[in-house]
């Protein structure tokens, strides 16, 4: 048997039990979880009603600049994720803007480049291919960026005597943080490295899953989730690795100084 099997909202409803299971646990375990798992659950549903019919306008429009028009907003989400995530962000603009600007460079170029040499749709730009594709690469790399740069800050708080006694026995910026910036690419790395290791053995991942529902022969999907899988590391790389240079250049200076006043006072709850 093969094909697409269709889904009422009651179905996705029933899914939804197993939700408001886990919030009647954590209010009889008094653990205070139930308010935000239903709010986030509201607003994802919310969310994806919406970026479904946003979505069907777009695909039947089929025109490059609403396309791209779209690709710049889920990029402006996208900064503004990675600047709420961190508990020490770079201050003023550029605590977005080097998100952006690192995730705008990494996602655009590998995206453009699946689309023009491997995939070569009908055109290129056409957003049932492009925008799916976008958000894949743009969100994990969003992953790796936040914890590049939130433990890359935070590191640099808790280690500032640490890296200034490097400084002063006369040590570069860049070799005194070399401890600093291991960790925090680790960090960065960490959620892609452990995806592509469990990929096959431990999780069928949700491009794989569903073509596979959708009747496609499992060896195509394979294929497609390969290269998934390739970009998203490869955009994760490359985001992780031009997010925290950028950073370091901010909060040093040529003089080989520290200048931890250019992040943002520290927030609490994050």
């Amino acid at each position: 048997m093969s094909g697409y099997l269709a889904l009422s909202y009651l179905d996705v409803a029933l899914a939804a039990l197993f939700v408001l299971l886990t919030a009647a646990i954590s209010l009889a375990a008094r653990l205070g979880l139930e308010g935000r798992l239903i709010l986030v659950s509201l607003r994802m549903v919310i969310q994806l009603l919406l970026v479904g019919l946003l979505l069907k306008f777009l695909f039947a429009l089929s025109s490059p600049w609403p396309t791209l028009l779209a690709a710049l907003f889920m990029l402006a989400m996208a900064s503004r994720e990675v600047r709420a995530r961190q508990q020490r962000p770079l201050a003023g603009i550029r605590g977005y803007g080097l998100g952006a600007t690192t995730m705008l460079t990494a996602g655009m170029l590998v995206t453009v480049v699946a689309l023009t040499v491997q995939i070569r749709p009908d055109p290129w730009w056409a957003p049932r291919y492009a925008l799916p594709l976008f958000g894949m690469i743009l969100g994990n790399t969003m992953t790796g960026v936040s914890l590049a740069l939130d433990g890359l800050h935070g590191a640099l708080v808790r280690d500032r005597v640490a890296v200034e006694a490097r400084l002063l026995l006369g040590h570069t910026r860049f070799r005194a943080v070399q401890p600093v910036l291991a960790g925090a690419l680790r960090a960065g790395f960490t959620p892609i490295l452990n995806a592509m290791a469990a990929t096959g053995v431990i999780s069928l991942p949700g491009m794989m899953t569903g073509q596979i529902l959708a009747g496609v022969d499992p060896q195509e999907a394979v294929k497609y989730q390969l290269l998934i899988m390739f970009l998203i590391a490869g955009a994760t790389g490359l985001g992780v690795l031009a997010a925290v240079w950028g950073s370091l250049l901010f909060l040093t200076d040529r003089r080989d100084r520290l200048c931890l006043e250019r992040l943002a006072p520290a927030r609490e709850g994050i």
